[in-house]
C-alpha cells in the first residue's frame, strides 16, 4: 500500500478555505490551495469573544481566508483561525489568489497561441518567475513599459510576439482620487482667472489623467487617475498647492473637500 504525500501549508500562512461542515465545536474545511487537505476551525478561533452560534459567522460552502495555527503532519490536518486576520491581510490574500488565477489563464493562452508543449511553457514560466513574483505582474509590466522588459529573459521571438499581443489587450489597473474645489476670486476678472488657472492645470497634467469639471459656482470637481494611489496623491498634492497659491495671490478663497477614492480598472 502506497501512502499519498501532500504538500502542507506552514504555520502563520494565510490560506483560502472552503467550509464543508459545521459541528458543535467548530467548522471543518478543505484548503483550496492544498488538494484534499482538511482543516479545522475551533469555535474559539472563529471570532473574538464567545461564539454561541457558529452558523452566524460561517456557512457551509462559504470560502474564507484563514491563518494556519498548527499543522498535524501525521494526520494531514490543519488547525486554523479566522479571528487573528486583519482586513488588510484578508484583502492582500484575496488579491494574490486573483492574480494567481489570472496568471494561470494567461499562461494557458500563451501556450495555445504560441503552440508550445507542456515542457516549453514550463520553461517560459520558470524564466518569468526568475524576474517576477507572478505571471500577472510580468504581463502588466509589458503592457505598461513594452516588451523590451523581457529582453534579458532569452525567449523565442515568436513567443515574445504572442506575449506582447496578449499584454496589449489587458486593461491596466488604475485608481481614481477626486474631490470638490470651492474657489472664489474677488478680482475684477475673477471668474476668467479661475477658468484660466483650471484649464492650465488640466492641460499641463493631461498625461497624469487630470480632469476638472464645473459643477456650479463656486464648485468644481477635480479627479486624478493613475496606476496607483501614491502616484495619484502626488499629482493631486502638486495641483492643490499651486492652485491655492494662485487663488490666494488674488485674495481669493480656496477650499478642497475630498470624495471617496476608487479603483477604475484591472484588478
Amino acid at each position: 500500500m502506497t501512502t499519498e504525500i501532500h504538500e502542507l501549508p506552514e504555520i502563520g500562512e494565510l490560506v483560502i478555505a472552503t467550509i464543508t461542515k459545521i459541528g458543535d465545536h467548530g467548522a471543518y474545511v478543505t484548503l483550496d490551495e492544498y488538494e484534499r487537505i482538511q482543516g479545522f476551525l475551533h469555535v474559539s478561533e472563529i471570532a473574538p469573544g464567545w461564539v454561541r452560534n457558529i452558523s452566524k459567522y460561517v456557512k457551509e460552502n462559504e470560502k474564507v481566508v484563514a491563518i494556519v495555527k498548527k499543522v498535524r503532519e501525521g494526520r494531514g490536518e490543519i488547525d486554523l483561525s479566522l479571528k487573528h486576520i486583519s482586513k488588510d491581510q484578508k484583502k492582500k490574500k484575496l488579491l494574490d489568489v486573483k492574480r494567481h488565477e489570472k496568471g494561470k489563464s494567461i499562461i494557458k493562452n500563451i501556450q495555445k497561441k504560441a503552440s508550445l508543449s507542456d515542457a516549453e511553457i514550463e520553461k517560459i514560466e520558470d524564466k518569468i518567475f526568475s524576474k517576477y513574483d507572478s505571471v500577472y505582474d510580468a504581463v502588466i509590466d509589458i503592457a505598461t513599459n513594452g516588451i523590451q522588459v523581457f529582453n534579458d529573459l532569452d525567449m523565442p521571438e515568436k513567443t515574445l510576439a504572442v506575449i506582447e499581443a496578449i499584454s496589449s489587450n489587458l486593461k491596466l489597473p488604475s485608481v481614481e482620487i477626486r474631490g470638490i474645489l470651492e474657489i472664489t476670486d474677488f478680482s475684477p476678472n475673477g471668474i476668467e482667472n479661475i477658468k484660466k488657472i483650471l484649464r492650465s492645470f488640466e492641460k499641463k497634467d493631461q498625461k497624469d489623467g487630470v480632469k476638472i469639471l464645473y459643477i456650479s459656482a463656486p464648485k468644481y470637481r477635480i479627479s486624478v487617475t493613475a496606476s496607483d494611489f501614491k502616484s495619484a496623491e502626488k499629482t493631486l498634492k502638486h495641483i492643490l498647492e499651486d492652485l491655492q497659491k494662485n487663488i490666494e495671490k488674488n485674495k481669493g478663497v480656496f477650499k478642497f473637500t475630498r470624495e471617496e477614492s476608487k479603483k477604475t480598472g484591472g484588478e
